[in-house]
């Protein structure tokens, strides 16, 4: 014999408070997406670091068609 199955639709969780601080920031954040705007998340990466230099050697050689190997280089052997 089969189980039938109902299914239950609403919403689940934790209700939203509207006039929370929390959801201003998420409705102005909304609005400024909707208006065009930028919306940055994170830490800044900086311009001049070592890493951001990788990064672009890195591209440059993806958009000239070189294939790009994965991981940490193979150590190389050593002949005693």
């Amino acid at each position: 014999m089969s189980k039938s199955t109902t299914v239950k639709t609403g919403k689940r969780g934790r209700p939203t408070v509207s006039t929370s601080a929390r959801q201003a920031r998420l409705e102005a954040r909304a609005a400024r997406v909707a208006a065009g705007g930028e919306v940055k998340r994170g830490r800044p990466a900086s311009e001049g670091s070592a890493r951001q230099a990788k990064l672009a050697i890195k591209a440059a050689k993806i958009a000239a068609g070189e294939t790009i190997k994965r991981g940490r280089p193979a150590k190389a052997e050593v002949a005693a």
